[in-house]
């Protein structure tokens, strides 16, 4: 048996730079809502068909198992989900997905793929896939679902017609809501995202110019940037990646795949599920389960951890932002000119970052801070307060000597638990650039706080809710860094002074 924290895949980039973007350019690039209604909302939005089948007896009638104490209803927060109609002990069975249910994509190199069709269609297909670059993993299993959605008849349209109709992805907002998210990494995401299925449709329509009715893997249907943006979203926010079909060598290959009904359990740090993966005795084929991690009681709803991710993960793939989410941080860049100014606006003197010497430059290279291939982004907040290889390079430049470092493992100048290793004087300069850092980075903002939550209170769009959500989620790291750090420069300076009054 193997057992999964249920997280699900993710983009593999982030915006390296925390730095202003032009926003014209992202609202040229925004995409339309594909298939949207009038009445449909982010949270509550409308399935593809306005009577869907029964998804729960779908599954059962095709050999899975649902726990008779489980419905499909709506949540306050998050729409519909699984949620339980009664009961539930510790360790009971909630979802079982036999091997042919879950919605895949592979042999892409082969340029076959699961599902029905002849070999002309499966291989059109597999060269589109081919077009998509790894990181945006989520379009590739989208031309399947895509693939499916058009197929008269198609095995999992009992499936595919529960999905939503539109998603609350910021490639969807209205160019002034993506300006108003503020935040320069998101931002550059999203315009990534939208200048991709632009650029992407125009290969589609390319390449299908010329193939026959037959042979064509949507049946002859357009397929343009919002309807390739709705497969992306919905298999970003909904597939995971589990084992897939036994090797030769006895090992399993992980595939992303779309689970029905159980990709509807929420998400919540705290899940009361689980999912687990298990050979199927008679089949020998993978069977998806979803095991009760918790006695559930009457109307609680079924949720798994999609991951201990940002808000910028949540948001730009499953539309949704976390309150106070602890794995919340802000991206910067590392800049030895920003740096001294951060560190000169901190009272710091001759702070010399942009211009280390070679020894600090030695030490920056092995922090990978300096070099060709340098990963200058660094992180407040989240499970690190300050990322330790920002925290071992302020402590490292703002060292007068050689030999005092020489004392220490990098290991131990990343971490915000050794006290002092530098020195008091060397410890409280780090912090105050850090804090003079965070000023800096809460200017980037033109709104505040207190600004974005009277706009909340007045009323909005659901996007523009989401987006100033975002933004409120961002500045309050900041501004919780710097109260958590300004703590920590005061117990040192009463401390030093204690020290000298003895």
């Amino acid at each position: 048996m193997v057992s999964f924290g249920a997280s699900k895949m993710l983009m593999a980039t982030r915006a390296r730079d925390f730095v202003s973007i032009s926003t014209t350019s992202l609202t040229q690039f925004r995409l339309r809502t594909y298939a949207s209604s009038p009445t449909a909302t982010a949270f509550h939005s409308a399935r593809i068909v306005p009577h869907p089948p029964d998804l729960i007896s779908w599954v059962k009638r095709e050999g899975g198992l649902v726990h008779s104490g489980l419905k499909i209803a709506n949540e306050d927060s998050y729409g519909l989900g699984v949620v339980a109609a009664e009961d539930i002990p510790k360790g009971a069975d909630l979802i079982a997905l036999p091997h042919h249910l879950p919605l895949r994509f592979q042999s892409i190199d082969s340029g076959m793929v699961d599902g029905g069709g002849g070999g002309g269609l499966e291989s059109v297909l597999a060269q589109l896939a081919r077009q998509v670059p790894e990181e945006l993993w989520a379009m590739k299993l989208g031309l399947k679902l895509l693939q499916e959605r058009a197929m008269v008849g198609s095995f999992w349209w009992p499936y595919i017609s529960n999905l939503p109709e539109t998603y609350s992805v910021p490639i969807f907002f209205p160019g002034e809501d993506i300006k108003n998210l503020q935040y320069a990494p998101l931002l550059h995401q999203v315009n990534k995202r939208c200048r991709f299925l632009l650029d992407f449709e125009k290969e589609v329509k390319g390449l299908l110019k010329n193939v026959g009715t037959n042979e064509h893997p949507f049946r002859g249907q357009e397929v343009d940037a919002s309807s390739l943006g709705w497969a992306m979203s919905a298999v970003s926010s909904r597939a995971f990646r589990l084992h897939g079909e036994r090797l030769s060598d006895g090992t399993h290959a992980n595939v992303p795949m779309m689970l029905p009904l159980i990709d509807m359990c929420n998400h919540s740090f705290y899940p009361n599920a689980q999912i687990v993966q298990q050979d199927d005795a008679k089949s020998l084929k993978m069977v998806v389960k979803v095991v009760a991690e918790t006695q559930i009681k009457r109307d609680d709803a079924i949720t798994l951890n999609y991951g201990c991710l940002s808000n910028d993960f949540f948001l730009l793939d499953y539309g949704f932002v976390i309150p106070s989410n602890p794995y919340d941080c802000i991206e910067l860049r590392y800049d030895g000119a920003l740096l001294d100014a951060a560190s000169m606006a901190a009272g710091v003197e001759s702070p010399n970052f942009s211009s280390p010497a070679p020894w600090q430059q030695q030490i920056l290279s092995q922090l990978n801070l300096e070099g060709e291939v340098a990963n200058l982004k660094v992180t407040l907040g989240g499970t690190e307060l300050v990322e330790g290889r920002l925290l071992a390079a302020l402590r490292v430049l703002l060292a007068s000597d050689m030999e005092s470092i020489q004392k220490y493992d990098l290991n131990t100048l990343k971490l915000a638990s050794a006290e002092a290793p530098l020195g008091v004087s060397n410890e409280v300069a780090a912090l105050r650039t850090v804090i003079a850092l965070c000023v800096i980075a809460l200017g980037h903002f033109p709104t505040k706080i207190m600004e974005d939550e009277s706009l909340l209170k007045g009323g909005v769009s659901r996007t523009r809710e989401l987006a100033i959500q975002f933004r409120i989620q961002k500045k309050s790291i900041i501004v919780d860094a710097m109260r958590d750090l300004t703590r920590q420069v005061k117990i040192l300076l009463s401390k030093e002074t204690a020290t000298t009054q003895c």
